[in-house]
């Protein structure tokens, strides 16, 4: 069996309670991860303290592989794009 040269990608958004956008990104990640499979873990700004001072009020952030990626706000298009799904469409109906 070959094994995938393609790294496991792994998404992280910093977050905190109570935060629109952040609810917001959420859905736009999950909705995205409906379409690829990625880990995603989602981390509570408030609960470290350094991440809170590192943060701030500059939540939601999204990172990809370690990598700052989208700030505030991101689409499912957007997100599928930077994983490397440029190419991704909704199936069109034919009649």
């Amino acid at each position: 069996m070959r094994e995938s040269t393609e790294p496991a990608r792994r998404v992280v958004v910093f977050s905190r309670h109570d935060c629109c956008l952040c609810d917001e990104v959420l859905a736009e990640v999950r909705g995205a991860r409906a379409v690829i499979s990625f880990d995603l873990e989602v981390v509570d700004v408030d609960e470290d303290p350094d991440l809170a001072a590192r943060y701030g009020e500059e939540v939601p952030v999204i990172e990809i592989d370690g990598r700052k990626a989208f700030k505030y706000r991101v689409t499912k298009k957007e997100l599928l794009r930077r994983l490397g799904r440029a190419r991704w469409h909704l199936p069109r109906f034919r009649g």
